[in-house]
């Protein structure tokens, strides 16, 4: 199952974060697969930060796909720039710019990828905890 959306309106990180929920509620309630509170929260964590970096860093075009593969949901942001982001060593004194290192830290895989136009940022999340201990899971 994949989703895929482009955002040039006023508001697109917050219609990013709500297309991923309802994304997420149709996974499971549709398609009967597991998704734990835990892989909703980071899933539109990662999206929220994704699409503010390309809306900051990339004005133009951007697409959001996501997709389920493996257990996981794959959050996929292209955009127009070529320019790869940097990712800044952690840093606890410094303020803000702290999105990709959350991201890496939450994501099972994260993969950067450079494209004919623009440049593709994937981060993959788990959506259920191990069934075996998760008790906060769905």
């Amino acid at each position: 199952m994949s989703l895929s959306a482009g955002y040039e309106g006023s508001e697109p990180i917050a219609e990013a974060r709500l297309l991923a929920r309802r994304f997420l509620a149709d996974v499971q309630n549709i398609h009967g697969l597991r998704v734990s509170d835990r892989a909703l929260d980071l899933v539109e964590l990662v999206v929220s930060e994704l699409v503010t970096n390309t809306r900051k860093y990339a004005p133009g075009p951007s697409l959001l796909t996501l997709q389920v593969r493996d257990g996981c949901v794959d959050v996929t942001v292209w955009d127009s720039n070529p320019d790869m982001p940097t990712i800044l060593p952690p840093d606890p004194t410094r303020a803000g710019q702290h999105g990709l290192e959350i991201i890496m830290a939450s994501a099972l895989t994260f993969q950067l990828r450079r494209e004919p136009v623009g440049k593709r940022i994937t981060a993959s999340i788990l959506l259920a905890d191990d069934l075996a201990t998760d008790e906060a899971g769905r």
